[in-house]
């Protein structure tokens, strides 16, 4: 069945066929067992690609590296990628850098410089080890099953690797779209998030895929917030091999919406995660909004709730405190009229039609000790909607954050 997606349990980024991938550890981030600070990824062809970077104006010499590499329109056949340190703030050395550390990794690879995007992420202001760098390429060892390997060498303050990987037929032949995201603090996007990368082996014309994916990224990790704040190397990219075999998907083709739908999938999977994995995080927090005037007022509704850290922090005690969620309705931008709105907690009404609802409270408060703490909202003014993703706010995060480079 064409656009049916299947979710690839236990799927990595190499799960995509004709990639590799592989880390290892170099010493940039002090040491622990089975720690990894440096990844690579190859396709065995060329790749069409896309990608989003930050907005943010002050931005990492290896994001400029590879806006310069999309915008030269030519394939790429993968990536590098260091952790521990993000290659931003230190001058005019940070660009000499990164090109050297895309060639240094082209030449263990055996492609050509232009064809390998360059990607590091960790501590601000300082160089990037370049001796370590080089003698890390030759240690990385690329496997099909190297995914996992990838996706803990790019990991900073992250608890766990995130990755997904689903699988959708398209015109008869059955394509993988698979991805890594690593990210768990500075994270409040405006184009994607920290570091994600997907792979896929559809055939896939890039001027369609560069079409697509900043809406994409706009409804998934757009719609991300852990607390407020926009890195310099936030990065999306995509690589499409063509290894499956299929027509090409291009605008206008029948496969079009499946594999955009796929792709939308993988990355809304990842936002999730990314999410449940946020700095000092115990609860994951889903904000539903319907019934915006439009999708611009509907992403701002939401994304503000996620943002709100009174809401997080009510999530935090699992305060059904919905005072709140009116709060950062009034102050979100969107248009809402209080005799309108609806209100849910974890499916419990607690406001219809702009009046409260009687709810018991200690029901709710056990809903809001489970991991997952979803707040719907009706606006009921027209059919916009979106959905947003965040984490409630701990005393471990100002931990955690107190003493990042102490």
């Amino acid at each position: 069945m064409t656009g049916a997606i299947t979710h690839v349990e236990g799927g990595t980024i190499t799960t995509a066929r004709g990639f590799r991938a592989g880390g290892t550890y170099v010493g940039i981030k002090t040491y622990s067992e089975d720690k990894m600070d440096m990844g690579l990824l190859l396709s065995d062809s060329p790749c069409s690609v896309a990608g989003v970077f930050t907005k943010s104006t002050l931005v990492s010499p290896s994001v400029t590296v590879n806006r310069e590499t999309l915008a030269a329109g030519g394939p790429v056949r993968g990536l590098v990628v260091n952790s521990g340190i993000a290659n931003a703030g230190v001058g005019e050395q940070g660009y000499i850098d990164a090109k050297e550390m895309a060639a240094v990794a082209a030449a263990g690879l055996g492609v050509k410089p232009e064809e390998v995007l360059v990607f590091s992420t960790g501590v601000i202001g300082v160089e990037l080890p370049m001796t370590l760098i080089r003698k890390g390429v030759e240690n990385i060892e690329l496997a099909e099953e190297g995914g996992n390997s990838l996706a803990r060498s790019m990991m900073t303050t992250d608890t766990r690797t995130k990755e997904s990987a689903v699988s959708v037929n398209v015109g008869g032949a059955e394509i993988n779209i698979c991805g890594v995201a690593k990210g768990s603090g500075m994270i409040h996007p405006n184009m994607a998030t920290m570091l994600c990368f997907v792979a896929t082996d559809a055939a896939v014309d890039q001027d369609y895929l560069r079409s697509i994916l900043p809406d994409i990224a706009d409804s998934t990790l757009n719609m991300l917030d852990i607390d407020g704040d926009t890195s310099t190397n936030d990065s999306l990219v995509v690589l499409a091999n063509g290894a499956a075999g299929n027509d090409s998907i291009s605008a206008g083709s029948a496969d079009a919406d499946a594999f955009r739908d796929a792709l939308s999938e993988v990355l809304v999977q990842l936002t999730r995660q990314l999410a449940q994995d946020g700095e000092g995080a115990t609860r994951l927090i889903v904000a539903e909004v319907r019934g915006a005037r439009n999708l611009a007022d509907a992403r701002m509704a939401a994304k503000t709730i996620t943002s709100s850290l009174l809401v997080k922090s009510a999530v935090y005690g699992a305060d059904p405190n919905w005072g709140r969620l009116i709060m950062a309705l009034g102050r979100c931008g969107a248009e809402t009229v209080e005799s309108k709105i609806d209100l849910y907690i974890n499916g419990v009404c607690i406001m219809e039609s702009g009046r409260p609802v009687p709810f018991h409270r200690d029901a709710v408060v056990a809903l809001m000790r489970g991991e997952e703490v979803t707040f719907g909202v009706n606006l009921n003014l027209s059919d916009g909607h979106a959905t947003a993703w965040g984490c409630d706010l701990t005393e471990e995060y100002v931990v955690i954050n107190s003493a990042y480079t102490t």
